[in-house]
C-alpha cells in the first residue's frame, strides 16, 4: 500500500491557496479538500437561520441539528448543507464575513477540525486554509505558507469575481473585505492564522500562480 502524506498549504484570504491547492492535486494526481468551504457552509447556515454567526450559544444549537456533508463528485468538491448542494452558494461576499465570523468560535472550529482529520486520515490529500499546518495537520509531510499584499489579493479576488460575471464590489469594498478578514483571523483566540516553524514560505506578490505551483512541486519529493 502506498503512504498516505498531507500537504498543507495555509495563507491569508486571497493568497492564490485555493487555485494552487487545486494545481498540484492535479499533477499529483491526489484529492484535494477545501477547509475554507466547510467554514463558508456553516457561516451560511448562519444567515440562512437568521442568526448571528458571532453568537456562540445560537452557533452551538446551530451544530446540533446542522447536517454538513462533503461529497466529492468528479473530483469536484461538493458542499451539501442539509441536504441540499450549497456548493454554489458559499462564494458571496455576504457569506465571506460570515465564514470569517464563525469560524473565530472555538465551537465550529473544534467541530471542522474533526471532520477534517477524519477525512485527511484515509487518504493522501492537499489541504488549504488558516490553520492546517498549526493545527488542524501538525505532522503533515509538507507545509507551505503563501503570502502577498493586501492590495495585490484584493486586486485578485476582484478579478475573479468579475470573471465570474460579479460586479457587485468595487476595489475598495473587497481590500476592506480583505483587511477584515486578516485582521480576525490572525487576532482570533482559536487556532490563529500563523505561520509554523517548519513551513515553507512564498511570497506570491510577484508571481503568477503556474510558477508559484511549479516552485511548490519542486519541494515535494
Amino acid at each position: 500500500m502506498s503512504e498516505i502524506y498531507q500537504i498543507a498549504i495555509d495563507g491569508p484570504s486571497g493568497s492564490g491557496k485555493s487555485t494552487l491547492a487545486k494545481g498540484v492535486s492535479k499533477v499529483l494526481g491526489i484529492m484535494y479538500l477545501d477547509t475554507g468551504a466547510m467554514y463558508r457552509t456553516c457561516g451560511l447556515s448562519a444567515l440562512k437561520r437568521g442568526i448571528s454567526p458571532r453568537d456562540e450559544d445560537a452557533v452551538k444549537k446551530m451544530l446540533e441539528d446542522m447536517s454538513l456533508e462533503i461529497e466529492f463528485i468528479d473530483g469536484e468538491q461538493h458542499m451539501i448543507l442539509d441536504g441540499e448542494d450549497v456548493t454554489g452558494q458559499i462564494r458571496t461576499p455576504e457569506v465571506s464575513i460570515a465564514a470569517s465570523d464563525i469560524s473565530a468560535l472555538p465551537v465550529i472550529r473544534k467541530a471542522m477540525v474533526e471532520k477534517q482529520r477524519a477525512i485527511a486520515s484515509k487518504q493522501t490529500f492537499v489541504l488549504d486554509g488558516r490553520d492546517i499546518g498549526s493545527n488542524v495537520l501538525p505532522n503533515a509531510k509538507y507545509k507551505f505558507f503563501l503570502t502577498a499584499s493586501a492590495e495585490k489579493r484584493a486586486e485578485r479576488r476582484l478579478a475573479e469575481l468579475n470573471a465570474k460575471g460579479d460586479f457587485s464590489q468595487n476595489y475598495e469594498e473587497v481590500l476592506r473585505d480583505i483587511e477584515y478578514r486578516d485582521k480576525q483571523d490572525s487576532e482570533r483566540a482559536s487556532a490563529p492564522l500563523v505561520k509554523v516553524a517548519d513551513a515553507i514560505e512564498i511570497d506570491t506578490s510577484v508571481i503568477g500562480i503556474e510558477e508559484t505551483r511549479d516552485l511548490l512541486l519542486s519541494y515535494i519529493k
